[in-house]
């Protein structure tokens, strides 16, 4: 019996401190997450011209034609390549956007639409999505594994990712 009153005398003590160390953890994950990841400003870039257009290769599923500006190109200091893409349709239309892409996380976003005039239009729902390989956004997924992203991990600058576009893929990931 003494030594029960021995353990449990010590034993509420050791667990609430215990206790305090793992709520004090949860709060340092919490502020880590937190504070880890700032997104630099964004600027908008300047409306992309022809002769700076860089034609990519998404899939033979489907007939629209799609380039990246490779003036707009940068990989920004919060670890998210910027670029301006145009999707051409085979009836001509043109959808020009300036988008993000963060390869730590696989997501991306979209920062504003083009207008016809050269001006942008800030999106509205310009929120993180993830990067799915799927049909209907299958370019997002061919930019982050074929050009900005090799094995998820982000390109150096904005010099690397040019060089990948204009070889038709990353150097590394074509390797394999």
């Amino acid at each position: 019996m003494k030594d029960m009153t021995r353990i449990s005398r010590w034993l509420i003590p050791l667990s609430l401190l215990l206790a305090s160390f793992v709520y004090a953890a949860d709060d340092f994950d919490e502020d880590y997450d937190n504070r880890s990841w700032q997104e630099v400003e964004v600027r908008l870039p300047a409306a992309p011209k022809m002769e700076n257009l860089i034609p990519i290769y998404v899939s033979a599923a489907t007939s629209n034609q799609f380039f990246v500006d490779a003036a707009s190109l940068s990989v920004g200091a919060d670890g998210v390549v910027r670029y301006v893409l145009e999707i051409r349709s085979a009836a001509g239309v043109r959808n020009v956007s300036f988008e993000g892409m963060r390869c730590e996380t696989r997501e991306r976003r979209i920062y504003a639409s083009g207008r016809q005039d050269g001006s942008w239009s800030k999106a509205r729902h310009n929120e993180w999505v993830r990067i799915q390989d799927a049909y209907a956004n299958r370019h997002h997924a061919v930019l982050f594994l074929e050009y900005f992203c090799p094995f998820g991990s982000i390109v150096l600058d904005a010099e690397e990712a040019r060089l990948a576009l204009k070889q038709g893929g990353h150097p590394d990931v074509r390797r394999k």
